[in-house]
């Protein structure tokens, strides 16, 4: 055995624990998901796809009440028509505000991409449309109460909580946080809508947003709840009065649900939900075991050793542009796909400073597989997620750690 396959053994071994409490959460949400796969008797029919308009898409209908049912919700949308997590989050926003309405983000500035969409100037943004934005900043990491209550007033419509960190060096929110945050929301009279991002962060716990308060949640099936199978397409799971909005928008105000047709089929949008927890297991693991080597090293990570990770996503600190270049730069050369790939700083669409991305991936960008990526810029953060196995995520740490000379 290499001093660096003993190191490893070592980390796996005080990881036994931790291993085991993922092991638990994925069995559990294994079994939701079952049960929401009987309660809707899916038959093979359900993976047909469908063209035209799409009316009576039994495929399409069911995978939306399965994504409810899993997530505690009343209703849901399921589609490849939304193109991204900011693509569906766009969706939602847009389906529930209206001008004069007020959106408040109470989990301090959200991420990159979706800023253009809430204030961008001339594109088409929320703020074009005469909807007004607000955010309260963290206080310790944490949502600031006191803050929340200052600037929630009457125009607010939405309040909005990203519960992932984003490109912040904090960790992601658990469900008994955003449980704290719609309760407080609700005892000071806010009647409007709970609206999560909750990408990065499904099947990591027991619980989603929606089963804690939350009236909305969205995310991108090319993370976590797509399994690691699904190859494109977001959801939107909810009340049923604000997925009719949303569902408006999505289509048109005068046809809502009742139309969408996707001809290539859902068989890999029903295997990747069914598949969903076990992935999202792999790579809480992956997660653990990078976590710890680096912190056995020395390095500094989000969430630290020991905590519970409430989102697939590492926050791992570095003294150098060079060292957290190498770092992504190790993960795409350990990668299935495009191994041979150097990845190099861009001005990357969506974002404000220039960002270095590791995907060598089956899926164009999917990031519950395994990825690294980050802005460059002080301090150097790589945000480390994925894996669709542990195996793949410790031979990527060993590439990393001949990397780094250990």
């Amino acid at each position: 055995m290499t001093e660096i396959e003993s190191f490893i053994k070592n980390c796996e071994l005080k990881l036994k624990n931790q291993f085991a409490a993922v092991e638990d959460t994925a069995y559990f949400n294994q079994v939701k998901v079952l049960k929401a796969f009987e309660e809707y008797k899916v038959a093979l029919r359900h993976f047909n796809g469908s063209t035209g308009y799409g009316y009576d898409d039994s495929g399409r209908d069911i995978l939306g009440m399965l994504y409810a049912k899993t997530f505690g919700a009343e209703a849901g949308i399921v589609s490849p028509h939304l193109l991204s997590g900011t693509h569906a989050l766009t969706v939602a926003l847009f389906g529930l505000l209206r001008p004069g309405d007020g959106l408040l983000c109470i989990s301090g500035m959200p991420y990159d991409t979706i800023r253009g969409v809430i204030f961008g100037d001339g594109n088409g943004s929320l703020k074009d449309f005469g909807v007004n934005f607000e955010y309260c900043g963290l206080k310790n990491d944490k949502i600031d109460f006191d803050a929340v209550k200052a600037k929630l007033n009457n125009s607010v419509k939405v309040v909005y909580i990203q519960r992932s960190r984003g490109y912040e060096l904090r960790d992601a929110f658990s469900c008994a946080e955003i449980g704290e945050a719609c309760n407080f929301v609700r005892a000071i009279g806010f009647k409007g809508c709970i609206f999560v991002d909750n990408c990065y962060g499904e099947f990591v716990e027991k619980r989603e947003p929606t089963e804690v308060g939350a009236d909305i949640i969205v995310g991108s099936l090319i993370k976590n709840a797509g399994g690691g199978l699904a190859p494109t397409g977001g959801y939107i799971c909810g009340k049923q009065r604000y997925i009719d909005l949303i569902g408006k928008r999505l289509t048109a105000p005068s046809i809502g649900l009742e139309v969408g047709s996707y001809e290539a089929g859902y068989r890999y949008f029903y295997q990747g939900l069914f598949m969903a927890p076990h992935t999202v297991a792999q790579a809480l693991k992956c997660s653990l075991l990078i976590g710890m080597a680096m912190s056995e090293l020395g390095y500094i990570n989000y969430p630290e050793i020991g905590k519970t990770p409430y989102d697939i996503t590492r926050a791992i600190e570095f003294d150098s542009a060079e060292k957290m270049i190498n770092f992504i730069r190790e993960v795409q050369y350990a990668s299935p796909v495009d191994s041979f790939v150097t990845c190099e700083p861009w001005d990357m669409p969506g974002y404000d400073d220039k960002i270095i991305m590791a995907a060598g991936t089956f899926v164009s960008g999917a990031s519950i597989e395994l990825s690294a990526d980050g802005p460059v810029k002080p301090p150097y953060i790589a945000y480390f997620q994925g894996g669709l196995t542990y195996e793949h995520g410790k031979y990527a740490l060993e590439r990393i750690l001949n990397k780094l000379k250990v």
